[in-house]
């Protein structure tokens, strides 16, 4: 008996390919994400991408831009444009690549940092100006990654530096060179520095002051935003989302329901047919779903702060565009499915796949460049890319213009293919 049942059990799996699908292609498809994200596999690790303004433009300073070009962790842009062949960066150019999102961090390395690093026999060395790490604060990962890097090729970029404080330490402590070893060591300094360094090092340790190797470097925030509420409003954009899309594919399988009720029919029958059926669905998911996102961005500016009085207008256009091509995809879902139960499962892979790529349940600047530019084919990604630059980089409207135009598109493909997949009940 207990084999007959097993047989049965057996069958009924190989025929549901929905639930063979929540069996096995599910949890490999997050293992996969999970591991891709937080792994430090070195094919999938990112590259963060940054800006470098060089206002010093000195030996020293040129060959930092260069040693942070050769980091492999870096992608580093030193010119405007989008072909990023236009003049060098400025400040303000930089800053505005980072208001934008375009690049988490920019260093500017200012005026005076080659000329701080010269060695003189005076006991006063002057303050080297420090670097500025323009960054949005926000994402805490970079700003630390990009600092690190910055010591480590202030050390690497200058041999000559380091050769000139061990020198320095050694005298100090062992006593002077002789004139031959002084004379070739300042002819492989001046070789290797070029016109920033001053011919000559320290005669005496014990006078002079060894020089800070290490670059002085601040991290400002560029966004001047609350952290606090900049994680609010992700979390109640990309939860938001997220459960936008199960809403409207369960209420989009009313269709189902109907269809066994036999009311789909008569109403195919009347005079609004099934497109006009398809059309008062989805207003109606639109309508479902724009209240449903304005009760949770409501809640968070009541309880956790969010700053939705002052984005009222962003929050509006992203809400109503999001609401229209999620209502589409969840008639997409309904039109697709025979029954209820294959509605559920299918709506559950496909939008918790989509979730993980799109940035609902972690921040996609977290995944590598590659997995990046593959959440661009999901729904949630283009969604909270917009509410991002409404409440977070606090972008003018016009800047929306992208997201708009993607999800309007969605929307007009969503209810071509689910017109198209309902044609089944005209000719059943």
């Amino acid at each position: 008996m207990i084999a007959t049942l097993l047989r049965i059990s057996w069958i009924n799996f190989k025929r549901d390919r929905v639930v063979q699908a929540l069996t096995f292609a599910v949890p490999i498809i997050f293992f996969s994400i999970l591991v891709t994200v937080f792994g430090n596999q070195r094919d999938v690790t990112r590259r963060i991408k940054i800006a470098v303004v060089d206002e010093d433009q000195s030996r020293f300073s040129q060959k930092l831009v260069t040693a942070l070009k050769n980091e492999g962790a870096l992608s580093v842009r030193t010119q405007g444009g989008d072909d990023q062949r236009g003049p060098l960066l400025d400040r303000a150019a930089a800053e505005a690549l980072v208001k934008a999102g375009t690049v988490p961090v920019a260093v500017v390395l200012p005026k005076g940092l080659g000329a701080a690093r010269r060695f003189t026999a005076e006991p006063a060395q002057p303050a080297a100006p420090k670097v500025a790490l323009l960054s949005d604060v926000s994402d805490p990962i970079a700003p630390q990654v990009v600092q690190g890097l910055l010591q480590k090729v202030s050390f690497t970029a200058a041999p000559e530096a380091m050769a000139t404080e061990g020198i320095a330490m050694f005298e100090k402590y062992a006593g002077a060179l002789t004139p031959s070893q002084r004379q070739s060591f300042d002819a492989w300094t001046k070789s290797m520095e070029g016109d920033t360094v001053q011919a000559g090092v320290p005669k005496s340790g014990g006078n002079a002051a060894p020089a800070n190797l290490g670059l002085a470097a601040e991290v400002v925030d560029v966004m001047q935003t609350d952290q606090g509420s900049n994680i609010v409003s992700f979390s109640a954009a990309g939860i938001g989302v997220m459960f936008l899309l199960f809403s409207c594919a369960g209420a989009g399988g009313a269709l189902l329901e109907e269809d066994e009720s036999g009311t789909l029919g008569r109403l195919i029958g009347s005079r609004a047919g099934m497109t006009g059926v398809l059309i008062g669905k989805w207003l109606f998911l639109a309508l479902m779903g724009i209240v449903q996102l304005t009760v949770m961005f409501t809640w968070g500016a009541l309880v956790f702060g969010l700053p939705l009085r002052s984005h009222i207008a962003g929050f509006v256009i992203m809400t109503v565009f999001t609401a229209a091509a999620a209502a589409g995809f969840g008639l997409v879902l309904a039109t697709l499915s025979r029954t209820r139960a294959q509605l559920s499962g299918l709506s559950t892979i496909v939008i918790l796949t989509m979730s993980a790529l799109g940035g609902s349940m972690f921040p996609r600047f977290l995944m590598s460049e590659t997995m990046q530019q593959a959440g661009l084919v999901t729904f949630n990604a283009w969604a909270l890319d917009g509410y991002i630059k409404v409440f977070w980089r606090n972008a003018p409207l016009l800047q929306l213009w992208p997201q708009v135009l993607v999800l309007t598109s969605l929307a007009a493909i969503f209810l071509a293919a689910a017109r198209l997949f309902a044609r089944r009940w005209e000719t059943a």
